[in-house]
């Protein structure tokens, strides 16, 4: 079924060979038929031809085939015009031959250049990107984990850094809990400041 739309669309181009050469003769356009059916017929054994010729892939679009249709359609046509009774004079012979040529060549042509364009403008011609990447990465010098803890030096008492010991103790300050306290909370509420009027607050004498 593949080779079917490509014979369909060369079937109507040599029909309307075949009927702008009726109306240049002033003759009528209608009777195009009369002057297409050799043509149709050549048309039909060059597809078979060229669905014959051992070339992979098999392609009804490629050059290669228009090529093996155009000259079985121009040569077989003229055969079958001259053994019908019709004639075939040598203008006729060449205005065929080119006027079918540039139907059955040219829009396969113009469909190469078209399949050759969309592959050059495919997926492939584009770098990948995840769609989730960093567009504004950050610097090199920069890429260090920021939540890593790291120990100070100690100050010694000439102001300059100490050299750090792993061996020595840990500050108890800075290695305390922070979620223990030290010192217990009295919760029984504030005291109320003791009164000197009061007789029972004053110290024994």
């Amino acid at each position: 079924m593949r080779y079917l739309p490509a014979f369909v669309l060369d079937a109507i181009l040599v029909l309307i060979f075949a009927a702008i050469g009726r109306a240049s003769h002033d003759e009528n356009p209608l009777g195009f038929l009369l002057t297409a059916w050799p043509f149709l017929v050549a048309l039909v054994v060059g597809h078979v031809l060229a669905a014959l010729v051992p070339a992979r892939p098999r392609r009804p679009w490629s050059l290669g085939w228009g090529v093996v249709v155009w000259v079985v359609t121009v040569a077989g046509g003229m055969l079958l015009r001259v053994a019908s009774g019709d004639t075939a004079a040598v203008p006729f012979i060449i205005v065929a031959t080119l006027t079918i040529g540039l139907f059955l060549i040219g829009w396969r042509l113009i469909t190469m250049l078209v399949r050759r364009r969309r592959t050059a403008r495919g997926p492939s011609s584009e770098p990948n990107r995840h769609p989730e990447a960093n567009e504004y990465p950050e610097p090199s010098g920069r890429t260090e984990r920021r939540d890593r803890y790291e120990p100070t030096a100690p100050i010694g008492t000439d102001g300059r850094a100490q050299p750090y010991d792993p061996s020595e103790p840990a500050d108890p300050i800075e290695s305390a809990d922070p979620t223990v306290l030290s010192d217990p909370i009295d919760l029984s509420g504030p005291t109320e400041p003791s009164d000197p009027t009061d007789p029972s607050e004053r110290p024994e004498s």
